[in-house]
């Protein structure tokens, strides 16, 4: 999942990035260019300016070096990216949700593109984050692990919710982070699968007919 705000997968935003983008913005409107009109110049979308201007989205070294040189090559933002941070953890929008998960009385996924948060392993988990774009420092890495591991003790703190996983067998045999990856994934997701609230079902990849079909017009 992204960020429900702004399009991606990055923590919550700083006061340190809402103020690089006010700084941008104003530089922008100085100059005279319309969203339209710098983005055509610095070569990234109109999306990617908004969501930098609100400070929503870190910007990387390419676009400061191409927005300082249309900007007037006065190293302003040069300097501005020195005291840029994000906020550590979970990602804005996924707070939200985070706390309905507290006081779930049963919780069940189903996932067909990556294994669910709660069941990951470190190295799986890992893997998803060296992978991801926008690419994250290891800072940053570090610190979406830690929150991920602090989330997953849901599972053994919340004995009296149900937790329940559907998830389509390809998750596993991808080998997402190679065969040693998805040996110790599969022998961690059997681990919690013994425990009484927690249950895991995977949907076969041949499967001509299964409850997920039954539609309610």
């Amino acid at each position: 999942m992204s960020r429900m705000g702004s399009g991606t997968g990055e923590p919550e935003s700083s006061d340190s990035m809402r103020t690089f983008g006010a700084v941008l913005q104003a530089l922008r409107q100085h100059f005279g260019y319309s969203r339209d009109e710098f983005a055509g110049l610095v070569g990234f979308s109109v999306h990617t300016i908004v969501s930098i201007e609100l400070g929503r989205r870190m910007p990387d070294k390419d676009f400061v070096l191409a927005a300082d040189r249309v900007l007037g090559n006065m190293g302003v933002l040069k300097q501005a990216t020195i005291h840029l941070r994000r906020l550590p953890g979970l990602a804005s929008w996924f707070r939200i949700w985070a706390e309905l998960e507290r006081g779930a009385i049963t919780l069940y996924t189903y996932e067909c593109r990556m294994i669910p948060g709660l069941l990951q392993t470190e190295a799986y988990a890992r893997t998803l984050f060296t992978e991801q774009l926008p690419p994250l420092d290891d800072g940053q890495i570090e610190a979406q692990w830690e929150a991920r591991a602090d989330r997953q003790q849901l599972l053994r703190d919340q004995p009296n919710t149900a937790f329940g996983f559907i998830l389509e067998e390809h998750l596993l045999r991808r080998q997402t982070g190679g065969p040693e990856v998805t040996r110790e994934l599969i022998d961690h997701i059997l681990e919690l699968s013994e425990l009484r609230h927690v249950e895991v079902q995977i949907m076969a990849t041949k499967q001509e007919s299964h409850a997920g079909l039954r539609v309610v017009p």
